[in-house]
């Protein structure tokens, strides 16, 4: 009768164990969960699969005071060695569609309407400018 209970008391103790792990599986944060709401416009991949690999993303934010922006740009991609970029834009603002790589990676036009730069660079480092054009 003793092991009985025990073997019962034990298996429950396992499904809530498992219960909990596939819960905390399944249900991980992402970056719809963020304050902002934050719209990608657009993103560029380089094609170079033997050198560093660089991101860009443009985003429209919609919140613009209480935007989580760092926490956004972690959610994205970056690959050991490689530049991963994220400006953002406030929503109904004119924002660059084509990308391209380098220093530049669209219009200057745009510049003036761009809100904050994360960028993540080859070593991981993080930074985060607000209004990175108006220096």
């Amino acid at each position: 009768m003793n092991k009985s209970r025990t073997k019962i008391i034990l298996g429950i103790l396992v499904l809530v164990l498992v219960a909990w792990m596939l819960k905390g599986t399944f249900f991980q944060p992402g970056a719809g969960d963020l304050k902002g709401g934050f719209k990608e416009v657009a993103r560029y991949r380089n094609e170079n699969n033997t050198g560093p690999v660089q991101y860009v993303f443009v985003v429209t934010v919609k919140d613009t005071t209480g935007a989580e922006m760092e926490k956004y740009g972690n959610f994205k991609p970056h690959h050991k060695g490689g530049n991963t970029k994220v400006y953002f834009f406030p929503e109904g603002k004119p924002v660059p569609t084509k990308l391209q790589p380098g220093k530049e990676n669209f219009d200057p036009v745009y510049n003036i309407s761009c809100i904050a730069l994360y960028e993540k660079s080859a070593m991981g480092n993080v930074s985060l400018l607000k209004k990175p054009f108006n220096h």
